[in-house]
């Protein structure tokens, strides 16, 4: 179930806040391992250090990373902050974090008096990768707008581990983020998605909130065995409360596996898990790629349910050129899979027109 070996740190590879990118040798082969400096302290060249590597063992998509898991220069490490909800419950990593709607939260008050998410727009989307695209596009097209990042805990845990959300929040792109259930490390922390929505309206006045899990997500190449049956949860909890859930249908054409060709099945099976509905947002494509997601659309009556709306959303290649961001999903950029990102964008362009109208 998990396979730990003991190291030695020969080199610091990067460094950024929270989070240090170490080389280290694994029977003879030297690897890169990640720590996470508030969880097993900061690192230095001559630490020894023992390594998780199950996950690289198993040819996983974590980066090629192994992880820090204990480093002996310290006796004792403390890093025990304020709060007392528990992540990674009851496992040797469990930390405490102050969440924001806990009794000794100064934000406390707020979900108590909490009514109404007022037609808050949430746009949900299943991959990480869906969550530069279309804050780019919000903020591109409406610079004033407040940006709320909710990070489930769906793929990875730490937020720290995103690249993507650490380059957002430099550049003002998005604003605040919050991080749910196991997932850790946001600027705000919250019990489950219910709070997580509530907070975002209530504390921290978000105009918009992105709804994603962080990098990786859990398959198992049947229908429900995958963690993004999460999106279905997510819109049924925005309906509750009040709010306008806009989902981001993961499409594509140059996926190899014919499940995801189109509309992804994954997309569909969330469809037919929700309880409640919600707008979901196309891009315009080329002839013959919008025939085959409009055949996917009419012969399926679960489409029925849904308000489908069918955007121009090509300006988002100019706002990524703009950004310098190097956007990715799957290994693949705009270029070779734009019907992924447009799709991204429609979504973001469809809110953000809502906004202005409003």
């Amino acid at each position: 179930m998990i396979s730990v070996y003991l190291t030695k740190v020969s080199k610091i590879v990067s460094q950024r806040e929270g989070i240090t990118v170490v080389e280290v040798e694994s029977e003879g082969e030297k690897v890169l391992a990640l720590n996470y400096d508030d969880v097993t302290g900061k690192i230095e060249v001559g630490d020894k250090v023992y390594v998780n590597r199950t996950a690289r063992l198993l040819n996983l998509g974590t980066g090629g990373y192994d992880f820090v898991v204990v480093n002996l220069k310290y006796p004792k490490y403390d890093a025990i902050g304020n709060g007392h909800i528990m992540k990674l419950r009851y496992t040797p990593f469990q930390i405490n974090v102050l969440t924001m709607e806990e009794q000794n939260s100064p934000y406390h008050t707020a979900f108590e008096e909490f009514e109404s998410l007022e037609d808050l727009p949430v746009i949900v989307g299943e991959l990480h990768s869906m969550v530069a695209p279309v804050a780019l596009v919000l903020k591109s097209t409406n610079p004033n707008l407040k940006i709320t990042y909710v990070m489930t805990d769906g793929g990875c845990l730490p937020i720290s581990f995103s690249n993507t959300v650490f380059e957002l929040k430099k550049r003002g792109i998005i604003d605040k983020t919050v991080t749910i259930g196991h997932a850790f490390g946001g600027d705000y922390e919250c019990v489950n998605i219910y709070t997580a929505l509530i907070g975002a309206k209530e504390v921290l006045k978000a105009d918009v909130v992105i709804v994603a899990m962080g990098p990786g997500i859990v398959g198992t190449g049947t229908k429900y065995g995958f963690s993004g049956v999460e999106q279905a949860h997510i819109i049924d909890a925005t309906n509750k409360l009040g709010g306008k859930p806009v989902l981001i249908p993961r499409i594509g054409f140059n996926d190899k596996r014919q499940r995801h060709q189109g509309i992804s099945h994954h997309t569909i099976t969330v469809l037919e898990l929700c309880n409640s509905s919600c707008v979901l947002t196309f891009p315009t494509m080329e002839e013959e790629k919008e025939k085959i997601i409009k055949e996917q659309i009419n012969s399926n009556p679960v489409f029925s349910r849904y308000k489908i709306e069918f955007i121009e959303a090509e300006i988002i290649r100019k706002y990524i050129e703009e950004s310098g961001l190097n956007l990715s999903t799957m290994g693949r950029n705009y270029e070779s899979e734009p019907d992924f990102f447009n799709a991204c964008g429609a979504a973001a362009l469809y809110v953000s027109s809502k906004l202005v109208r409003n």
